[in-house]
């Protein structure tokens, strides 16, 4: 009797599946895509309604030819893609190079790899939604007029090499748009005042801020208006005037979607987008749990929607129950719908079974899985637990007329901060604990200590705060992130440091050039316009031609005078006095993905480089030679700090040094900074425990 075959993309994905099906039912893998436009030429006939020439991708042919045979064989064919547009795509291009039926019912789709998933979905498949792969075709074909007219034109003005697109482009421009904030920013003087203040009775002191005087708010600007107050509260009694309480409620967050997830990962775990992307699909796809053979473990990670099936929210409910206490479940509590237009088409990225804890696969996921899996479960176990509860205590202070405020906030009941806690981009102030105090309370002024600052401009985006931007400004979709953040770095548009993009001088020309000649199409509202246009795609609303012929008409007049107009400009590296140790020449700064490098001009005869040696003022150990900051060659180019007489002396510390010896060993002192929580001191050999923070030693 002859098999039913079902076609997924990867192998892990295939094997996943196998598992859950009898022998009934073949499954292959076709590695992705199969067929796409070539990269050797422009590939789209623009004269023809911009008919897309497909060709089979280079080494996909022996996998083509296989599945053919397969198919020819088989009794049914199932498509068994990822279920969105991408995948949707894929789907289809398989169908026309296996020759299926265009109207036949051969498309399956499934939001996690689960046994009742896949069964489920074999009990009602159905036609390819041509629709969908329209509106993936309309993407692709605008990305590739993008790319392959604009990128020549800045081989030619600019430098071999270069690439512009839709969303890269605009994404470069809110980085080098936020820089030039930074440059313009002029800070300004502004000025606190604290009350150093005792509680008499039990001697407990804490810190009130200096509010208003005679009931009107005062802002401080400068040292002269600060010690004019100082002056006058000379010789007053400070007393607790007013006491007010309430219960504030914290909400817990929803479950992940694709950014949400991206942006927690990158605060949390240190994970690139890419990396958690990379690592998400793994889990999704599936992995070997021993006894329990390979499963998936995480739902369908491409969503922007925080919907969730109500096996899943039973699921949580048990679990919180049992084991938090039934105190700590949501109840009946409806989780907010997201803002902004929502596709819906999957729940939100979840568990598979909520009750497969981190620890019980903990033995079976390397490190970075485990992390993310912990993630995600904990996010979405969160997102069904009650609400947390604070006592929040606001305490007016006078002098005279003048009032001085106090606040501190005391946890009453954890809810779902009992499992997670959400991460941020910005250290939180965190809340003083308030003595007990009583109105009409006479307080001891220990001190006066008034501050100056300044204003501060706004941050350089982290990938986090740059995903959540694209997504806020509806640019791009969850599938685009990766790849954009990771073209622009790859490019040499920005570089990453201190975990945040700054433009260099390249990126700078680059975004000047093409707002100059295309402002539109690396206008933000026009990007976001345009998603939402592929979206009417997909909805059936709207033809693809129509809306790829409406952009390129103003984009082919655009790009006739940039030709035209566009001035040639030359980027000269500086040279330096450092001489390459292979044929002489002084060295010049180049930019590469992780920062600046010495390399030799003469490149690609010579391709001698150099790191640039960044000392920290403090002596190797080893060797008595400097310490200098360095970046890993693999990954995303993480920061240590090595010997300068590598590689004769290979001494390296993955933490900040200090030009301090430990007091017990001898050993350099080294700054531990952890996620969210306060910086310390710790001892570089590892057999000794020594730590200090701020305070002193711990």
């Amino acid at each position: 009797m002859a098999k039913s075959l079902i076609i997924v993309e990867s192998p892990a994905k295939a094997k996943t599946i196998k598992r859950f099906l009898d022998d009934n039912y073949q499954v292959c893998a076709s590695m992705g895509h199969v067929r796409d436009l070539p990269r050797s030429q422009f590939g789209v006939d623009i004269e023809k309604g911009f008919e897309p020439k497909y060709i089979t991708i280079r080494g996909k042919g022996p996998i083509l030819k296989e599945l053919r045979q397969r198919a020819k064989k088989a009794a049914k064919v199932y498509l068994a893609s990822d279920p969105d547009r991408e995948g949707e795509a894929i789907a289809w291009h398989l169908g026309k190079a296996l020759g299926l039926n265009e109207n036949s019912c051969c498309r399956i789709e499934f939001n996690e790899i689960t046994q009742k998933a896949i069964i489920d979905s074999l009990q009602k498949p159905r036609r390819i939604d041509i629709d969908r792969v329209n509106a993936q075709q309309a993407r692709r074909i605008l990305d590739r007029l993008v790319g392959y007219k604009l990128s020549p034109l800045l081989w030619q003005k600019v430098r071999k090499g270069l690439s512009a697109g839709r969303v890269q482009s605009v994404a470069l421009r809110l980085i080098c748009e936020r820089e030039r904030e930074i440059a313009a920013f002029v800070p300004e003087e502004y000025w606190s005042l604290n009350a150093h203040l005792e509680e008499p009775q039990d001697k407990n002191t804490f810190t009130a801020l200096f509010h208003s005087a005679g009931g009107e708010k005062i802002e401080l600007k400068t040292e002269e208006e600060t010690n004019k107050i100082l002056e006058q509260l000379q010789g007053l009694d400070f007393y607790v005037d007013k006491i007010s309480s309430r219960i504030r409620r914290r909400n817990p967050p929803q479950p992940f979607t694709t950014s949400s997830l991206q942006q927690e990962a990158s605060r949390k775990l240190g994970f690139s987008v890419r990396k958690t992307m990379s690592v998400a699909q793994q889990l999704y796809e599936g992995l070997d749990l021993g006894q329990e053979g390979t499963a998936g473990l995480i739902t369908y990670i491409r969503t922007d929607s925080t919907r969730l099936s109500t096996l899943a929210r039973e699921q949580a409910k048990t679990y919180i129950e049992k084991e938090l206490g039934p105190q700590f479940w949501s109840g009946s509590r409806v989780a907010p719908r997201k803002k902004g237009k929502v596709q819906d088409a999957h729940e939100a990225i979840r568990p598979t079974d909520a009750l497969r804890t981190p620890d019980t696969v903990a033995s079976f996921l390397k490190e970075e899985q485990l992390k993310l899996y912990q993630l995600i479960w904990q996010r979405f176990i969160a997102s069904q637990m009650s609400p947390a509860r604070y006592n929040t205590v606001s305490v007016d202070i006078m002098a005279g007329s003048y009032l001085f405020r106090a606040s501190g906030s005391t946890l009453v009941f954890p809810g779902f901060m009992k499992v997670y806690t959400e991460g941020g981009d910005n250290d939180q102030k965190k809340e003083e604990m308030l003595p007990k105090l009583a109105e009409g309370q006479k307080l001891n002024l220990i001190k006066m200590e008034p501050k100056q600052h300044f204003t501060q401009p706004p941050p350089r985006y982290s990938e986090a705060s740059l995903v959540k931007m694209l997504e806020e400004q509806g640019i791009g979709r969850p599938s685009t992130y990766a790849p954009t953040v990771s073209t622009i770095l790859q490019r040499g548009y920005v570089i990453l440091e201190n975990r945040r993009f700054s433009p260099t001088k390249l990126g700078f020309i680059v975004i000047d050039l093409l707002t100059e000649f295309f402002s539109e199409i690396i206008d933000v509202e026009f990007t976001a316009n345009m998603e939402n246009q592929l979206d009417s795609i997909e909805e059936g609303k709207a033809d693809w031609r129509q809306i790829v012929g409406d952009f390129y008409q103003p984009f082919a007049r655009e790009l006739e005078q940039a030709k035209e107009k566009m001035r040639e400009v030359t980027i000269e590296d500086e040279v330096t006095d450092e001489i390459c140790e292979v044929c002489g020449r002084n060295l010049v700064v180049k930019h590469g993905r992780y920062g600046k490098f010495l390399a030799c001009p003469g490149f690609p005869q010579c391709r001698f480089t150099k790191p640039i040696l960044d000392e920290i003022g403090v002596k190797c150990p080893h060797c008595g030679g400097e310490l200098v900051t360095r970046r890993a060659r693999k990954g995303r180019g993480r920061k240590f700090y090595g010997c300068s007489n590598y590689p004769q002396c290979k001494f390296i510390l993955w933490d900040k040094p200090l030009d301090k010896k430990c007091p017990r060993c001898n050993s350099l002192l080294v700054e531990k900074r952890p996620r969210n929580k306060e910086p310390y001191y710790a001892c570089s050999n590892k057999d000794c425990q020594y730590r200090e923070n701020l305070g002193g030693k711990t």
